[in-house]
């Protein structure tokens, strides 16, 4: 049986578009148009969905899934997650990672100390960043994910490590807990 780390998010459903069951869908993949190859996608509810057609719109894609032919059904998709199984994905080059492999990864110092955990791998536009939470701190920290300041991955250990600025801590004193 899967588990549910083995799920990985491709893409939403945001709106339906027009009366014949056509969809407004955002990809999530590298390749965004590849959302239609990698063959059915999953809902967070167990429903299985295809993509039989996809057309390219200004924030994302329009697309046409089997078995949905009418705006209701349509629709109900509406805020609908699409998840790949990870069976589903080729596996990534030697100088590449899937995001959702760094959740739960242990961050360490260039010296080998516990800095705090992976936590999630946010993007608001400018580049991915890692969320990482300390032990015994309220707030997280947001690290750019790019190799000045990761510059080791090792995913078979569930670790990487970060090699932060001197000052990268200081603008504000964390809360403590």
């Amino acid at each position: 049986m899967a588990s549910p780390g083995d799920k990985v998010l491709a893409g939403v459903i945001t709106a339906a578009h027009g009366i014949k069951g056509e969809v407004k869908l955002r990809s999530f993949t590298a390749e965004p148009e590849a959302i239609g190859s990698y063959g059915p996608l999953t809902t967070a509810r167990g429903e299985s969905l295809e993509i039989e057609k996809l057309k390219v719109q200004k924030d994302g894609f329009i697309a046409m899934l089997k078995g949905v032919r009418d705006r209701n059904r349509a629709e109900a998709l509406k805020g609908a997650e699409l998840f790949l199984w990870r069976a589903q994905l080729p596996e990534p080059e030697d100088d590449e990672v899937y995001m959702h492999d760094l959740i739960g990864v242990t961050a360490l110092s260039p010296a080998g100390e516990k800095f705090g955990t992976v936590v999630a791998v946010p993007n608001f536009g400018a580049g991915d960043l890692l969320e990482i939470r300390r032990e015994g701190i309220a707030e997280t920290v947001l690290v750019p994910f790019a190799e000045t300041y990761v510059p080791r991955i090792d995913l078979a250990k569930r670790e990487l490590t970060l090699d932060l600025p001197e000052t990268y801590l200081d603008e504000a004193e964390p809360d403590e807990r």
